[in-house]
């Protein structure tokens, strides 16, 4: 105990007030990025990039989203580009620690009985110091994004003839990109030249997977190995089985609508479509690469995308979004207000009631984000109403993929991106967090009245 109370206190201190911790901490490595973005020695050109610019990299960069206003390998120089790595690495890291920590602490605090179920699903991280689960999740990352550079290296230096040392840096950086599901690439095109090459896609795919189903998730599948399914928290079962159904149905999808579209799968073979279908619904949620052109999909597709962009990644892992977790309690509210049932059940448990005003709260405070930011970009430019809410979604969900008008958004209208960015990255775990902490009992309570609905 006596070891363990320093790291328990920097815990309690970090969460006392979990969004201004969070939010200073992402803000301060925001500006410090964009500062050195702004110098000659970040520039291929050796000339100074102008602020907005440099902010709208750093913020995209730290927030892992991927969206762009210039050539990510053609504007920045090599110094640039490690700068705007460190600083994926950084938000990456910095998302899963953080709202991990944060799992820890929500599981500790809350108690019996409005505490029991969600205080039971962290009880695997419970049990551990906040400094062993630092280490592990520096760990997981680290090894994941070490295999991953192997293989794309490898690839890179065998398919397409790099030298050894480009093909090295290129796969480390569209490694930890991959990893933190930061969606930043090297080339203009991002993946599309790799469409077809599943030596390419397939470990991009994997690594976004990976980081996206988030640390806790993949501390519960080590612990349970041995017992898969019969030992899982709801929490993972939820994330894991609402994550496949949602790559199975996003690729079946996009697969039928693209099918015979002659400027995205039209001309490529079968096996071709499928994989650049399957790769289009994992990157979707939410890491930004793009092996077809966005801007050529056909409206289906962008409403697919958009669903699948808003509702993003596992809790406390580098997607963006309302989240997995989220999307499925809501489901599971729908479903039992249909059958009339007076509780909400998820396999072998009940919902709390907080647990459901949590979900609609962060779903409905999602939506009213992507509203407004998309009239306010509807009155700032002359794009169509299904391009412009594509970008605003997936600056709210951290994704990065876009249909080619970022870089034609006027500055009024990228600073706003940049908020969404931000907005997207921080709100779900902090006001996720700061709602799950958040107890303040009644001493009384007034009568109750129904209201009619619907």
């Amino acid at each position: 105990m006596g070891q363990d109370a320093p790291s328990a206190h920097l815990l309690n201190r970090l969460v006392a007030n979990p969004a201004r911790t969070v939010m200073l901490g992402f803000a301060a490595t925001i500006a410090l990025g964009t500062l050195v973005l702004m110098t000659p020695f970040a520039a291929e050109s050796r000339e100074s990039t102008d602020a907005l610019t440099a902010l709208f990299t750093a913020t995209s960069a730290t927030c892992v989203t991927g969206l762009v206003t210039v050539d990510t390998g053609g504007h920045w120089s090599t110094f640039g580009e490690l700068v705007i790595l460190a600083l994926i690495q950084i938000g990456g890291l910095g998302v899963m620690s953080v709202a991990t920590l944060l799992v820890m602490l929500i599981g500790r605090r809350l108690s019996a009985p409005a505490g029991v179920l969600t205080g039971a699903e962290a009880r695997s991280l419970t049990q551990r110091t906040p400094g062993q689960v630092l280490v592990g999740v520096l760990r997981f990352t680290l090894a994941v994004e070490l295999v991953s550079a192997v293989v794309l290296a490898v690839r890179l230096r065998i398919a397409y003839h790099d030298g050894w040392g480009e093909a090295i840096y290129s796969g480390v950086f569209h490694s930890v990109s991959a990893f933190n599901n930061a969606g930043f690439g090297l080339l203009p095109d991002s993946a599309v030249q790799w469409a077809q090459d599943p030596w390419m896609c397939l470990p991009l795919m994997i690594s976004v997977m990976v980081g996206g189903l988030g640390f806790p998730v993949w501390w519960e599948l080590f612990k349970h190995w041995r017992e898969p399914y019969r030992r899982w928290t709801i929490h993972a079962t939820i994330t894991i089985w609402g994550s496949v159904v949602l790559w199975v149905v996003g690729t079946l999808l996009f697969a039928v609508v693209e099918w015979d579209n002659e400027r995205t799968l039209g001309p490529m073979g079968t096996g071709g479509k499928i994989l650049a279908a399957a790769f289009q619904s994992v990157v979707a949620r939410t890491a930004g690469f793009n092996s077809v052109d966005i801007g050529a999909v056909r409206q289906e597709s962008l409403l697919l995308l958009d669903g699948l962009m808003f509702v993003g990644g596992g809790s406390a892992g580098t997607a963006g979004g309302i989240k997995v977790a989220t999307f499925a309690i809501l489901g599971f509210v729908i479903w039992a207000e249909l059958r009339g049932e007076p509780t909400v059940r998820v396999l072998t448990r009940r919902l709390s009631p907080a647990n459901l005003r949590q979900a609609l709260t962060v779903a409905l405070l999602g939506t009213g984000l992507v509203a407004a930011s998309t009239g306010a970009l509807l009155v700032l430019t002359p794009f169509r109403l299904d391009v412009v809410l594509f970008e605003a979604i997936s600056a709210f969900g951290t994704v990065g993929m876009s249909t080619g008008i970022t870089a034609d958004i006027p500055p009024a209208g990228q600073l706003i991106l940049v908020a969404m960015m931000f907005l997207g990255r921080l709100g779900p775990i902090t006001l996720g967090a700061a709602l799950a902490l958040r107890n303040r009992p009644r001493r009384f309570e007034v009568p109750e009245e129904r209201i009619l609905v619907g």
